[in-house]
């Protein structure tokens, strides 16, 4: 019979325990020293009913039994895990946490190829060691084919972006919901299915990887699954863009739609360029093109926002791009990563891209759309260089090069000094023309020029107030609009004209 904790642990109990665990803290299975305290809990929550017996209570460490909080010790144990794994990078997908359990032994492998055969409204799917017989649907709307399976891991992948080849995934793994979903699942059915497709001899999932990551984290090794056979790739993405955003309980980040837009906005400009019809190419008869393609269901606004996210990504994606490992893969900063692309766009792209497509004939000389892109990159890697590159987000509050830098990089003061940085740039380019300034960068830049620009990118540095003492107006200021932070960078001393090197 089991013995119920109806009172504090006595001393053979709490050795009856350490007989089954050893002096081992059951979160990560270090040893506890002697001299150190010695506490217990239980491993599964017991708020969630489960027993208050000797065969649910572990040792923990005093410093782990702190951290869990009110967390059971096989969720806190999962959670350290977690972390760990989410510490590996910071656009995580399904294919990511896969390839960690298996490089932790957790699983023996994933992604084996598969052969699928359709007879007589059944779909066959052979693995390696198992075969997966269905009843094939079609969807009335489409005419796609379709079918409802449980899989083992051995067979599924994530519908990442490979080989130049824009995948279906639209999210990277969000750690908080990847937890909930954890705990959620320990006391609760799946009510829907994740959903993928076959392509090259693989089934890849591209809509509920949480669900997916979640059950592993629970030991699960099957998933429910809808499966597609031989979609329309680009209408499909299409679909599963939309329900992750416009149709989404919960809104993906700005940087993953920029990624995902950008990819395929990418696969059929190339597309565009390369069709034979003896007519001149360029971006503004691309969206037109692709006006036409679409049968109208894209809005004008809803191409421009594809053509952005084209940009965006040419420059976030860039290999010289040094500030790019600064840009948050969330929609908000973040210790390690100060920026985001929300500023960005509002800042940085906004004053340096040209953001409307050109008539500019893709063949020609006049098309400078990719030397604005290293151009672009060129600033922000000045940016980067100059100050930025010494960000420590853990660093004290008065360690002085992090007041300054947290100074010039909140969301309103990066806005506003870009305007600044944007005039004074112009000016040093000898750019009067409103066109000219509107696309700064659309041009080739001389040495010289280049090096007038790192002079200017010096002077915004050095500007005295972003090292004023702590709780200076400054850092009033700068939680007010981008037009008044502008105004009071102008009264004292930060201006256009200080930028190009006059006195202030």
């Amino acid at each position: 019979m089991a013995v119920l904790l109806k009172r504090q642990l006595t001393d053979p109990e709490k050795e009856e325990i350490l007989k089954q665990h050893g002096r081992k803290c059951f979160a990560t299975g270090h040893e506890i020293p002697p001299d150190e305290s010695l506490q217990f809990d239980h491993i599964k929550a017991y708020a969630l009913g489960f027993p208050s017996e000797l065969g649910n209570i572990a040792p923990m460490c005093a410093r782990h039994n702190k951290e869990k909080g009110t967390l059971s010790l096989e969720d806190f144990r999962t959670k350290l895990r977690l972390n760990e794994f989410f510490k590996t990078g910071d656009k995580l997908t399904l294919k990511h946490l896969l390839e960690h359990l298996k490089t932790k032994g957790e699983i023996p492998r994933f992604a084996e190829p598969v052969s699928v055969k359709e007879s007589d409204g059944q779909v066959v799917v052979e693995a390696a060691d198992r075969t997966y017989s269905q009843m094939l649907y079609t969807c009335p709307t489409t005419g796609w084919k379709y079918f409802y399976v449980t899989l083992d891991v051995d067979v599924i992948d994530s519908d990442d972006d490979e080989d130049h080849a824009a995948g279906l995934q639209p999210r990277y793994l969000i750690p908080e919901k990847v937890f909930d979903l954890y705990r959620h699942f320990q006391r609760h059915p799946v009510l829907q299915p994740s959903i993928g497709r076959t392509v090259n001899s693989r089934i890849r999932l591209f809509d509920g990887q949480h669900k997916v990551a979640a059950l592993l984290w629970n030991g699960r090794r099957q998933f429910e699954c809808k499966i597609y056979l031989t979609p329309d790739v680009r209408l499909l993405n299409q679909t599963n863009i939309a329900a992750h955003d416009k149709f989404a309980q919960t809104r993906f980040f700005s940087s993953v739609m920029v990624a995902k837009l950008g990819t395929q906005f990418g696969i059929d400009f190339e597309n565009y360029k390369n069709l034979e019809d003896g007519q001149p190419k360029s971006e503004a008869g691309f969206m037109e093109y692709l006006s036409r393609s679409d049968g109208g269901t894209l809005t004008k606004g809803q191409l421009n926002t594809r053509f952005r996210s084209y940009l965006y990504s040419a420059v976030l994606e860039h290999e010289d791009n040094r500030l790019k490992a600064l840009v948050s893969a969330t929609n908000r900063s973040t210790d390690e990563k100060p920026l985001t692309l929300d500023m960005l766009q509002k800042s940085l792209f906004a004053g340096f891209l040209y953001r409307e497509p050109t008539a500019d004939d893709l063949t020609t000389d006049t098309y400078k759309r990719e030397v604005e892109v290293n151009n672009t990159v060129a600033l922000m890697n000045m940016i980067y260089d100059y100050g930025l590159s010494a960000w420590d987000g853990k660093a004290s509050e008065n360690d002085q090069t992090q007041v300054r830098l947290r100074r010039m990089f909140r969301s309103k003061s990066m806005m506003a000094w870009t305007e600044l940085l944007h005039g004074a740039i112009c000016g040093k380019l000898d750019l009067n023309d409103s066109e000219d300034r509107e696309r700064p960068f659309y041009r080739e830049l001389t040495e010289d020029e280049v090096k007038r620009i790192g002079e200017v990118v010096k002077r915004l540095y050095g500007w005295k107030r972003w090292n004023s003492p702590q709780n200076d107006d400054i850092d009033r200021t700068l939680s007010d609009n981008k037009s008044e932070v502008k105004d009071w960078f102008r009264n004292h001393g930060l201006s256009t004209g200080s930028l190009m090197g006059a006195p202030e």
